[in-house]
């Protein structure tokens, strides 16, 4: 299946510019070592948003989650990178409940990745 209302998909500047490319956040450290050296960077923090986006449209949901405040929606692909890698990632959405957009949550590099001789 299709994340719902996938055209729609948000990705917030916050979530990356203070998350997935931070090197000081507190969680997102290897993650930002992970996006940096795919050749994304704070400056162009749209490239990764769009990437996210179009990572969302191009591939199917492979888990659905019922939270107390919503539905979590788990969706792994290749995402297209600056340095042309590609790398296979895992990424998550969010719709609250009541809400039809869904928001991104939080994506990683998958093991398949780190297997690909390339790195």
């Amino acid at each position: 299946m299709k994340l719902p209302a996938v055209q729609k998909v948000m990705v917030s500047r916050a979530k990356i510019t203070e998350y997935l490319l931070c090197l000081t956040h507190t969680n997102g450290q290897s993650k930002a070592r992970f996006f940096l050296n795919q050749g994304f960077c704070v400056e162009h923090w749209q490239d990764l948003a769009d990437a996210l986006k179009d990572l969302a449209q191009r591939n199917e949901v492979i888990n659905v989650e019922k939270t107390p405040f919503g539905m979590r929606y788990v969706i792994d692909g290749k995402i297209n990178t600056p340095n042309q890698r590609n790398p296979f990632i895992r990424t998550v959405w969010f719709i609250e409940h009541e809400q039809t957009i869904p928001i991104f949550v939080t994506a990683y590099p998958q093991q398949e990745y780190h297997n690909d001789k390339r790195t």
